[in-house]
């Protein structure tokens, strides 16, 4: 029984692994081969103040699902209390499953139509993290800078970063802010978790995940989240590509002299420089987190066998 049970997830991972369709882990690379990475992207003005914006999510061969966003971009105006419009389709013809929302993508612009009316022309954009390539101060432990990875167990450096294969830091802490900078892959056909699934795990302990979330809606399991605890206020995530920062600050649980646990971690966390969680509880380790106890413990890059890469990562002990 063991043994079918074996084969039958086995079948079903090289079946996900088939479905996900090619990986793209270089963006030069990507817009030369795959013409849906030129129109995947934000739409809009990266301003506060805005009516709406546009987030266009590439599903391959050609298909897309688009977000029309009351507000503006999430960070900018845009919360989960406000309209957020679902279209599916192709760059010359997305609807909402009513009809009443309809869009034409063409030439770095995306024109949306509403309940009849044209909404407006929404030029593309890049933003950037605001705290991207942030240096390190100089009480900051520096944990990797592209040019080694003598602070990691099984790290290693492939073109001046740190690939997820599960590497580990030597040493271990308790209370701290860390910095690190992520960049997870394009796989445009894969869906869920199999779309650059990672993790940064905090005292190997607890889980702030790592994913290719771009436009979604931003569950516990998509990047921004604490793994089973905790969805982030507004998914701050980026297209696939786009270098993006976690900012985060860990407050080890506390024990007493017995080694009774006392009060829970906390942790806040700045996902692209916006706060998506603030000084929330963690009321023990998340899903694949070691055990708790009083002792500190290492960051722990999580790899789900999908090409997710590291760099700038320092931390600075409280």
């Amino acid at each position: 029984m063991k043994l079918l049970n074996y084969f039958s997830a086995l079948i079903v991972f090289l079946s996900t692994q088939v479905a996900c369709g090619q990986t793209w882990t270089d963006p030069a690379t990507a817009a030369k081969e795959d013409p849906d990475f030129l129109i995947q992207g934000e739409y809009g003005v990266a301003e506060p103040g805005q009516e709406w914006a546009v987030q266009v999510v590439a599903l391959g061969n050609g298909q897309f699902d688009a977000y029309l966003l009351e507000g503006g971009f999430p960070g900018l105006g845009y919360t989960r209390e406000k309209q957020k419009i679902k279209m599916s389709g192709t760059a010359e013809s997305l609807a909402s499953e009513d009809g009443k929302t309809k869009a034409q993508i063409g030439e770095g612009e995306i024109e949306v139509v509403k309940d009849g009316d044209a909404l407006g022309t929404f030029k593309k954009v890049e933003r950037k993290s605001q705290t991207l390539g942030m240096p390190a101060p100089e009480e900051a432990l520096v944990l990797f800078d592209g040019s080694n990875a003598d602070e990691w167990e099984n790290g290693k450096v492939v073109d001046g970063l740190l690939p997820n294969n599960d590497p580990k830091t030597k040493r271990k802490f308790g209370d701290y802010f860390l910095h690190l900078e992520f960049r997870t892959p394009y796989k445009p056909e894969a869906r869920g978790q199999a779309r650059g699934n990672s993790g940064v795990y905090h005292q190997h302990r607890y889980e702030t995940q790592v994913l290719d979330a771009f436009g979604l809606e931003g569950a516990d399991n998509e990047t921004g989240g604490i793994y089973k605890v905790a969805k982030p206020i507004v998914n701050m995530c980026l297209p696939p590509l786009t270098w993006q920062t976690y900012d985060i600050d860990l407050v080890a649980a506390k024990y007493d002299d017995n080694g009774k646990k006392t009060e829970n971690a906390r942790i806040t966390v700045k996902l692209n420089g916006v706060v998506i969680h603030d000084n929330v509880e963690i009321p023990g380790p998340t899903g694949g987190g070691k055990p708790e106890t009083p002792k500190p413990g290492p960051i722990y890059l999580q790899s789900h066998g999908n090409p997710v890469f590291y760099k700038n990562i320092w931390i600075i002990e409280k």
